[in-house]
């Protein structure tokens, strides 16, 4: 897949895409049928058209964090999808100061030379979010490039939405997450160095932050685990800490991963760490035997929700 940053200077080849537009925190069922939708309408090559950051960090940089997922798992899971090229926009007061017109213009006709344009129907763009879905057609039909407008999808009367799976991942209700989102909701980046007390316990874990990231309800889940990067590129299962380690007086949240029957070493590379199941919140224990135990019990109960038991 290639990426692009910027919308001007691009060459022949990497214009003239058929584009899904959004932001696509997640990448759920409802962005999937935005992208099967821009896959269908023209034989052009299938683009996505997103920003970095996401507007709302941009609008509102001291908020909490709300991202689904950062800029690299979102670029993974769209590769899976058999997207060819990525134009991940640099969002700044350049960009969020184009009205509706001059992005539609410069942005989508004369930058990226857009053969047609898919959005949902409550897609908004331009200073102010002036600009709809209805006037984006219009746009085009003006520009020339063709414009579908997908009705939102949904089940149980409700539609897909970034809001809700973040909702259901802050309660710890892991499968209901995927059954909005189509896939695991993971949490992807790289090993870091922590203070190596899993390994001093006999439970080495590979520990991620969680920077810039939602946080799901904080506790211990069962995991499946992609190794992405280094000689031990592998998938297999685990048990992983969601939390800020009550016990030894932290309070930055991380994730602390354990793989099930492996041994390598994994600082500095990239894993992608599947939330299957919550199996309990984060407890603060009296001493380290309790803890020992608690994670020997915690372990097997991830491997049995993973076996399927």
């Amino acid at each position: 897949m290639q990426i692009h940053r910027d919308w001007t200077g691009l060459t022949a080849s990497a214009r003239g895409a058929s584009l899904a537009m959004g932001n696509f925190d997640g990448v759920h069922r409802g962005h999937r049928a935005v992208i099967e939708a821009a896959r269908a309408a023209s034989d052009a090559p299938l683009g996505v058209l997103t920003f970095e950051p996401h507007p709302r960090e941009f609008f509102a940089p001291d908020a909490p964090p709300f991202r689904l997922m950062n800029a690299e798992a979102r670029a993974n899971r769209l590769a899976r999808l058999g997207v060819e090229r990525l134009y991940e926009l640099p969002f700044s007061a350049v960009l969020a100061g184009l009205t509706p017109e001059a992005f539609a213009r410069e942005v989508l006709a004369e930058g990226l030379g857009a053969a047609h344009v898919t959005v949902g129907a409550d897609f908004c763009f331009g200073k102010d979010r002036a600009g709809n879905a209805r006037m984006l057609a219009d746009l085009g039909r003006a520009l020339g490039f063709g414009v579908t407008i997908l009705p939102l999808v949904g089940d149980a009367g409700a539609e897909y939405s970034s809001t809700a799976i973040r909702q259901a991942l802050t309660e710890g209700r892991t499968r209901d997450a995927e059954r909005m989102l189509g896939h695991w909701h993971r949490i992807e980046g790289e090993v870091v160095h922590g203070a190596k007390r899993g390994r001093e316990l006999g439970w080495p874990t590979a520990n991620m932050a969680m920077e810039g990231l939602h946080l799901p309800r904080l506790g211990v889940y069962a995991v499946l685990v992609d190794v992405l990067t280094g000689p031990d590129r592998l998938s297999c299962q685990g048990v992983a800490s969601l939390g800020v380690r009550p016990m030894f007086g932290e309070n930055a949240p991380n994730l602390e991963v354990h793989l099930f029957d492996f041994s390598g070493d994994l600082y500095g590379q990239h894993l992608s760490v599947a939330l299957v199941e919550f199996l309990r919140d984060e407890l603060r224990f009296d001493g380290l035997p309790a803890l020992i135990d608690q994670i020997a019990r915690d372990a097997d109960q991830a491997r049995r929700v993973l076996a399927g038991g």
